[in-house]
């Protein structure tokens, strides 16, 4: 890189920041001012209370999450200290050690130390995983515990806490408070909050809560391990730029086996807007566990999700092997070459992956190839070439919260614009323009209403294909799942099965899912079509963008009824803002929707997972299997329920958007053009403040 470009991009850079810093400043001006037009205005009326409300509704709280998922070892706690600038904030180095619990990193917006906020799982949740691990180990006493993961999981957990002590005693036992005098926060119910004034201290307090057994560095002197008491440890960091609207989440693979930290898991996964699948370059495609964790997550974070982009992450990208007759600049060249190849490779892999692409396109895919040491060692590569500044550059884009200020001000206007034409009396046009919206209103509810009758015919056909094709397969899918392995060690994994309601998640490989299984035709039916009706982009709209399109055609009304000029520009803004407010629904809902299709397979098999659990002695692997698949066959109308319950909930998130919008735009329409109210205090030096922010915005390089 050349002196001038380098010049030129400070340039940039500083100016980008000025108009951030200028942003800032609009911003809270405009939040003052209209904190002072909120207390001014009484609720005496029907229309100061609306306006009341509207300005309350203008705070939004925007926070993207971003999910960093990977193997213990792949760099996912250097990773996130280089991008972030905080060098010592999460431990990482020992490969014996692991994060072992959700942490979430973001921002302290309330002060300048560094936080841990600790929420447990309750007390009653620890003592049924503890019931359910003695009954565990008591159905399997005769097998050969030392080469089974499930008990070497569980004599971890309980080797953590308890040390030798868990061995021989009771649930009851192990609930005693004596286990708990250092954290009193976990039988009361509450958080424990650490506060620390530097990161490398916070990061030396926390560890007992967040990492498995370490020999080493700030676990060495460790004497008993929280971690398995643990739901999730959120990080707060100071006077961060990258973490304003950000907040990183490093994620276990696939889930927890306890019920409470799983659903925890579930919950952060489908709300990440974007994901970041981490593993070492050296291993990237023989690796198979980077690859089984994208597609063990893809329907949580695709459909059942709102996933945007993937960032394929390979750490370690300044390994390569050295030979003393190459140069400094030969290495460096040979890193370039093998990264850009490593690329290639990976994006030639994404390809083949037909479950993922039910979700993701390539264009949602994206490939790094980075160093955290070389970020800050800079001895072989440059900074540029690590791609940390990229991974920084990308949160700094999530960051961006100019649409924010710009959504936050457009709104004051438009509250203020309707306040100055509500004091204006004895307007004509109102009565003419009042009857233009109502029937420019009422015919663009009917484009609505026709591309969502679309939406539901199209989601009848394929389910019912799908069900059609779930009856044929169903016999075929359970033997192969059922009888694919004979012996004790298949008799344990069916037993995990059973009693963790059709769902197992063994400590290594892929997770065994029943309920997914008997759904899969359903869904493959319907992936596709989903995805187009429910993009997870946020400049695609649903239903084909009819939503994106709906308008009231305020500007072109404005150009011929200057008289109601300020009540328009309200509505306009109203209607951007309920858009936005319903595309936030549809992104909530739209999970809803799409889960319950298996959701319903897991009800109905419920009945019969609790009859397999309870089966003993002799001949308990085969009643198993003959229990699960008579209930399946004797329940196989589950398929055409499981399609039924789809499209209630499909008819009532559309039914919910419909009211919503039409009740939202004629309650603005009315308090705007069928009310005059003199009595409502002068806010025009107010309006002309804030409609000179808001040309300033408007038209800055930067819009939105």
């Amino acid at each position: 890189m050349d002196d001038f470009v380098r010049e030129k991009l400070i340039e940039w850079d500083l100016q980008k920041w000025m108009d951030k810093f200028e942003e800032a400043i609009v911003l809270s001006d405009v939040k003052n001012i209209m904190k002072f037009v909120h207390a001014r205005l009484h609720e005496k009326d029907k229309l100061s209370a609306f306006l009341k409300k509207k300005i309350s509704d203008l705070e939004t709280d925007k926070r993207e999450l971003v999910g960093v998922f990977g193997k213990t070892g792949a760099g996912k706690s250097s990773l996130i200290n280089a991008i972030i600038e905080e060098k010592n904030l999460l431990p990482s180095g020992s490969v014996s050690a692991c994060t072992s619990v959700m942490i979430k990193v973001e921002a302290n917006m309330q002060g300048s130390n560094y936080e841990a906020d600790i929420e447990f799982i309750t007390p009653e949740e620890w003592k049924d995983e503890l019931w359910s691990s003695h009954q565990f180990l008591g159905d399997n006493k005769d097998c050969e515990m030392d080469v089974d993961n499930d008990y070497r999981d569980i004599s971890e957990k309980f080797s953590a806490l308890y040390g030798e002590e868990w061995k021989g005693k009771s649930s009851d036992d192990l609930m005693d408070g004596k286990y708990f005098r250092e954290i009193p926060e976990f039988l009361q119910g509450r958080r424990k909050i650490l506060t620390c004034e530097s990161a490398k201290e916070l990061s030396a307090r926390c560890v007992k809560y967040t990492r498995s057994d370490s020999k080493q560095g700030d676990g060495k002197d460790v004497k008993k391990w929280y971690w398995p008491l643990v739901k999730c440890v959120t990080v707060r960091v100071p006077n961060n730029d990258f973490l304003q609207h950000v907040t990183l989440v490093d994620l276990p693979g696939n889930g927890d086996r306890n019920k409470s930290r799983d659903k925890m898991w579930k919950q952060i996964v489908e709300n990440c807007s974007t994901v970041w699948i981490v593993t070492e370059i050296n291993r990237v495609i023989a690796e198979k566990e980077a690859w089984e964790i994208l597609e063990s997550a893809s329907s949580y974070i695709g459909n059942g999700g709102e996933c945007r982009q993937i960032l394929f992450i390979c750490t370690k990208s300044d390994h390569i092997e050295d030979s003393d007759d190459q140069s400094a600049a030969q290495r460096r060249d040979l890193i370039v070459k093998r990264n850009i190849q490593v690329k290639d490779e990976v994006r030639k892999e994404f390809s083949k992956l037909h479950k993922i692409k039910k979700h993701f396109t390539d264009d949602h895919f994206k490939v790094f190839t980075v160093s955290s040491k070389e970020f800050l060692k800079k001895k072989r590569l440059n900074a540029d070439e690590t791609e940390i500044p990229k991974l920084q550059q990308f949160l700094q884009d999530l960051n961006d919260c100019h649409s924010e200020t710009f959504n936050y001000v457009s709104g004051a206007y438009g509250i203020l614009s309707l306040i100055q034409g509500a004091n204006c009396r004895g307007v004509a046009g109102k009565k003419h323009v009042c009857g233009e919206l109502e029937r420019t209103m009422s015919q663009q509810l009917k484009q609505v209403k026709k591309a969502m009758a679309e939406a539901y015919r199209t989601f009848e056909r394929c389910l019912s294909k799908g069900v059609e094709s779930s009856i044929c397969s169903y016999g075929q899918k359970l033997k192969s799942f059922l009888f694919r392995k004979k012996g004790s060690a298949f008799h344990m994994t069916l037993k995990r099965v059973v009693q963790s309601g059709g769902i197992y998640k063994p400590k290594k490989g892929k997770q065994i899912n029943i309920n997914m299984m008997l759904a899969s035709h359903l869904m493959d039916s319907i992936d596709e079509e989903f995805r187009k009706t429910f993009p997870n982009e946020v400049k695609c709209g649903a239903f084909n963008g009819v939503i994106e399109t709906f308008s009231l055609n305020t500007d072109f009304l404005n150009k011929h009824h200057k008289d109601v000029e300020l009540q328009l520009r309200f509505l306009k803004t109203e209607e951007e803002k309920i858009k936005a407010k319903l595309n936030k629904t549809i992104r909530t809902q739209k999970k809803d929707v799409y889960n319950s299709v298996t959701q319903k397979i897991k009800e109905t098999m419920e009945e019969c997972y609790i009859k397999a659990a309870a089966f003993r002695g002799p001949g308990t692997l085969n009643n198993m299997r003959e229990t699960i698949e008579r209930h399946v066959h004797s329940n196989k109308g589950m398929f055409e329920q499981a399609k039924n319950t789809m499209l209630e909930k499909l008819n009532a998130l559309m039914q919910c958007i419909l009211v919503t919008l039409q009740k939202t735009m004629m309650e603005s329409i009315e308090l705007s053009l069928k009310t005059d109210n003199g009595s409502l205090p002068d806010f025009s030096a107010e309006l002309s403040m804030v409609k000179e922010n808001y040309d300033k915005l408007a038209n800055s390089p930067v819009i939105r």
